[in-house]
């Protein structure tokens, strides 16, 4: 966050820096501008459900689609290409849709976030710390972004699976509450796995780590990503597994290699 600088006055500003109160006004402004685009996001999510609804349930759909429609049962309608979920409480519908809502508000509202918390932090920045601060930020996001996409387009093979090993004998009935916390999970955990090279590139900016370290490191790290994706995956099957691990692993190695060239810039001394 954005700290006063030695020996700045609380009440008066005399080298043209703002005070503790203008960075309180400062921060406020900004919640309060993130807030209304997070609440803007979640009436466009609420009432657009049912449109959201069949894109959180296409990978069950085309599952459907793919093996049959006796391999989904009553779920599946053959005639719209889109399956049903069960609901256990009155209440769960609607609580349902809230929580999605709100998860969407967020996303559709990301822009206008990482935009309220730049303009809040850039002040206290140098031009070099700009440049890396935006970066980090931007490839953060990006990586996010492709990590909850690989995440959803691996869904399909994971409920393949899932079902399958449940056995022949069990009806398939998915509450709609317990499937989009799965998708939610997957999604979130593809995207923080994504994000986690973008922290040792980070570190090795600040030169907490070398590029050399993480290299004589490698296996372990391989060891490490896997018992990593194992543990955030949420389905627990291995096709996740392998959808979250080999690309993290593919983006470790990037990582050193950017480190190797950005510390071969600037060598530690």
């Amino acid at each position: 966050m954005v700290s006063l600088r030695r020996g700045e006055s609380t009440t008066s500003n005399p080298d043209g820096q703002m005070t503790l109160v203008e960075h309180l006004a400062e921060l406020r402004m900004r919640i309060i501008r993130a807030g209304l685009a997070v609440l803007i996001g979640v009436v466009i999510v609420v009432l657009a459900w049912e449109w959201v609804f069949d894109i959180l349930t296409g990978p069950y759909a085309d599952l459907c689609a793919r093996r049959g429609a006796d391999y989904c049962g009553d779920a599946y309608d053959p005639a719209t290409g889109s399956v049903k979920l069960n609901i256990l409480d009155p209440v769960e519908g609607l609580a349902t849709r809230l929580r999605v809502g709100f998860y969407g508000g967020i996303v559709l509202a990301a822009p206008v976030l990482l935009w309220q918390l730049w303009k809040f932090i850039v002040p206290a920045l140098h031009k070099n710390e700009k440049k890396y601060a935006l970066g980090f930020v931007l490839s953060s996001c990006a990586l996010f972004l492709l990590g909850g996409f690989i995440a959803f387009t691996t869904l399909e093979r994971a409920l393949e699976f899932l079902i399958d090993w449940a056995g022949e004998d069990v009806d398939q009935v998915f509450q709609v509450q317990a499937y989009i916390r799965l998708v939610t999970l997957m999604v979130v955990a593809f995207g923080v796995g994504f994000t986690v090279p973008v922290l040792l590139v980070f570190l090795q900016l600040l030169n907490v780590l070398s590029w050399r370290t993480l290299l004589k490191a490698w296996r372990y790290a391989i060891v490490g990503t896997f018992v990593l994706a194992a543990a955030i995956t949420p389905s627990g099957d291995p096709i996740s597994l392998l959808a979250l691990s080999v690309p993290m692993v593919v983006l470790y190695l990037l990582a050193v290699l950017i480190g190797r060239i950005v510390q071969g810039k600037h060598p530690e001394d």
